[in-house]
């Protein structure tokens, strides 16, 4: 009896020595805390002012400033990642990237394969034409019997396809890669309207001096952007949700937006 009570007692001892005397616990991602590890951000590199390479080959933007001070909050490192923007479900859900951030519109369909923070600016649709010939476009309806392009996997894109009649009275259809070529093919009169985002759009005719002309022709529904993540990811999309909303209050956001746009075009409570 004497050794089994003696084995018994060194087995509790070296249990309680095992459960409590290890060292420090491993930090986690619970709680309330808001470290987390680095982030992994998806954009196409040629949206500008979302998010772009200058000429120096590194990526800036809109977008990128506010994921940055996002991140700085979060005490976290950030990467940003480009991707081919038709792929970008299959980049977020793989895990190759952690979030989207990159003047993204909140629609039914990517809600179905991605969750969202709450809307952080309004988009809309919007037709350009090259300078001094909008060729008579007042609506939508004008652009009945014209060569139309916009980007591909873009808001406008999936509008275009889905809209009645609409794209079957172009006298043709193109889709590019990024907004450069398809300005390009403005200017050079392969195209005669082009439809993209109104915040993208006047960025680009700002750099190219007198080139093009926005007309004040909404395409489809007035959309809002917001950053995506993958549809199980809830903590992360809480925190960084949770460090966007301070930057609203506090007025960091605003002045972002001020830098790019000459305007606060931030929605969220302030």
């Amino acid at each position: 009896m004497k050794r089994i009570f003696t084995a018994a007692l060194l087995l509790m001892m070296l249990l309680i020595t095992g459960c409590g005397g290890g060292g420090e616990p491993a930090k986690t991602d619970g709680g309330d805390s808001k470290e987390t590890k680095k982030i992994v951000i998806g954009l196409d590199d040629e949206y500008a002012p979302m998010g772009f390479k200058n000429e120096q080959n590194e990526i800036i933007g809109f977008d990128v400033d506010l994921a940055k001070e996002a991140a700085k909050r979060l005490g976290s490192e950030v990467e940003f990642k480009a991707i081919d923007w038709n792929s970008k479900e299959a980049e977020l859900k793989s895990g190759r990237i952690d979030i989207i951030w990159n003047g993204l519109d909140i629609t039914p369909e990517r809600q179905e394969n991605m969750l969202f923070s709450e809307p952080y600016m309004d988009n809309r649709q919007i037709v350009f034409v090259k300078k001094d010939n909008d060729q008579g476009i007042k609506a939508e309806a004008d652009l009945s019997g014209k060569s139309v392009g916009t980007q591909a996997g873009s808001t406008a894109k999936a509008y275009i396809d889905k809209a009645e009649g609409l794209k079957e009275g172009f006298k043709e259809f193109k889709t590019y890669g990024d907004y450069v070529s398809a300005f390009m093919d403005l200017e050079n009169g392969r195209i005669d309207a082009l439809v993209c985002d109104e915040i993208v759009g006047r960025y680009a005719m700002s750099k190219q001096g007198d080139k093009f002309e926005a007309l004040d022709v909404t395409i489809g529904p007035v959309s809002q952007f917001g950053i995506a993540f993958r549809k199980d990811d809830t903590a992360l999309r809480d925190k960084v949700q949770g460090v966007f909303d301070e930057m609203v209050k506090d007025g960091t956001a605003g002045k972002i937006s001020q830098q790019w746009f000459g305007a606060d075009l931030i929605k969220g409570k302030k």
